[in-house]
């Protein structure tokens, strides 16, 4: 399971985008909060992103998307709705901010469609790749972060962590184990097709640690960018 595709057109070199993945209650959200925060005290603009949503369109399609209520929802009509919400992100906030060199960071993008429905669904990997080249135009991230941790383990903190936050689980909790060990298998597998471009880091380490290798992976691209000016200092 691969991209399969070029990078988008942008100014050469300008910007940085990089993605975190993982399954639900990896702690992926707490690190990219967590890298941001670092990333500005060093003086970097930062954009965060989240999926689905991160624009008033993509909020309202999330909320389609996470309601435990709307069980009747179709595989095909789920995956649409994740690329309709990708691809005003993209549009309206992800490359304007790459065009001016900030760096953008963002929670879930394509890698996560093709785990999730690609393979979870059932839906294949075909579909995903004509959708992302529509929504996406071949924006690729310069760097993923894939948080691991076993699917029994994602989905016991997710569900807690949702009837904490939300008082009841949404949609995605509800799936069967097998789903997990599905996306969870499609995540190692696109992993180890693009090694140059994931890093896999162990989320059943204590948070700190998790940040430090966070920190490991992602630092080195920053001062390169930095260095050839292609990043924007506040």
């Amino acid at each position: 399971m691969t991209s399969g595709k070029s990078s988008v057109e942008r100014p050469a070199g300008r910007g940085l985008f990089v993605t975190f993945e993982g399954l639900d209650g990896s702690g992926k959200t707490t690190q990219m909060r967590l890298l941001a925060g670092r990333l500005r005290s060093l003086g970097y603009e930062v954009i965060e992103a989240i999926e689905p949503g991160g624009t008033p369109v993509g909020d309202q399609i999330r909320r389609i998307l996470l309601d435990a209520a709307n069980q009747e929802l179709c595989p095909t009509t789920e995956l649409l709705l994740y690329f309709a919400s990708r691809a005003q992100n993209v549009e309206q906030c992800i490359l304007p901010a790459l065009a001016r060199g900030a760096i953008v960071i963002s929670d879930r993008f394509t890698d996560s469609t093709m785990a999730y429905q690609g393979c979870g669904r059932g839906l294949g990997e075909q579909a995903v790749r004509d959708l992302d080249w529509i929504s996406c135009r071949g924006l690729v991230p310069d760097l993923t972060l894939l948080i691991d941790i076993a699917p029994e383990t994602g989905l016991a903190r997710a569900q807690a962590r949702n009837r904490e936050l939300l008082g009841a689980g949404t949609r995605m909790d509800e799936q069967a184990g097998e789903f997990y060990r599905k996306v969870h298998q499609a995540y190692a597998l696109m992993a180890s097709r693009e090694p140059g471009r994931f890093r896999v880091i162990d989320g059943r380490l204590e948070p700190d640690a998790v940040a430090g290798a966070v920190w490991q992976a992602v630092r080195p691209l920053v001062e390169k960018r930095a260095d050839a000016g292609a990043l924007h200092v506040r």
